[in-house]
């Protein structure tokens, strides 16, 4: 049985996943199977679904049940300024040695973005360090949902518990129960789909951020996609990870580490 396999001997959930490599092109065997199976489960007996290949064609033939499947495949939670001691790194440290080592455009990706909180947070930095003028900020995700989310830009508070005070005023205008990210701030990110693990990537990265995502993937599957992720950096650049995704070996794909959790391309 090779890694991409599933490792449990079950049929309609193996036949699920080959049905769905084949029709959109995810994997869902780079994904840890006990995690995702069980994601997958819960929701295809909450959808009324005795098999997962009943389950599929379903997700064929209605669209809003194929992006729910999305939304839960990958896990769409996320907070603006999630962990905010990094963020305060990335402020201090890292974007005034970026802007040192490269006094022309920034160019950032926020990889496997979710509802945008992430790159709407380096949006904010950038422009509390005024930066964001001479920044390109590129944000991608495989979940069509996700990305409309982002675009439109609403949020519920506790999305904001973590952005200091005086930045939310400067950013955030409430709307009833929601709040609405600042339209001039939103203008400055580009969202686009992506398949990390598929599709090619842009080069000519100062700054790569993807959190709280290598956490689901097989250790062959992060292998991919740490490779990937440094041949798109420059030398110099930095991939920002989350809390949780320390790479024990960065030397093996030309990284070295710098502050915790942020790896710098080996010059």
């Amino acid at each position: 049985m090779t890694e991409h396999e599933p490792v449990l001997e079950d049929p309609d959930y193996i036949g699920f996943v080959r049905s769905i490599e084949r029709s959109t092109g995810i994997n869902l065997a780079d994904y840890k199977e006990a995690q995702m199976k069980r994601r997958l489960t819960t929701l295809r007996i909450k959808k009324g679904y005795e098999t997962f290949s009943a389950f599929y064609d379903a997700m064929m033939k209605d669209k809003p049940l194929f992006h729910e499947f999305l939304d839960r495949m990958t896990i769409n939670v996320s907070e603006f300024w999630r962990n905010p001691n990094r963020w305060e790194v990335l402020r201090d440290k890292i974007l005034p040695m970026l802007s040192a080592q490269n006094p022309g455009v920034l160019k950032i990706w926020s990889a496997a973005c979710s509802t945008g909180e992430e790159p709407y947070t380096l949006a904010m930095i950038l422009a509390e360090n005024r930066m964001l003028n001479r920044s390109r900020i590129v944000a991608t995700d495989i979940d069509d949902g996700a990305l409309h989310k982002a675009k439109e830009g609403l949020y519920v508070e506790r999305s904001l518990k973590d952005v200091p005070p005086e930045v939310a005023a400067r950013y955030f205008q409430e709307e009833g129960s929601v709040y609405r990210f600042n339209d001039n701030l939103k203008k400055e990110v580009t969202f686009h789909k992506q398949n990390l693990l598929t599709d090619r990537f842009e080069s000519g990265y100062d700054l790569i951020v993807c959190r709280n995502v290598m956490i689901y993937f097989t250790e062959g599957a992060k292998h991919k996609l740490y490779q990937k992720f440094a041949a798109s950096l420059k030398p110099g650049g930095f991939l920002f990870v989350g809390s949780t995704e320390q790479i024990f070996n960065p030397g093996q794909y030309g990284l070295e580490s710098n502050e915790t959790f942020f790896y710098r391309k080996i010059q």
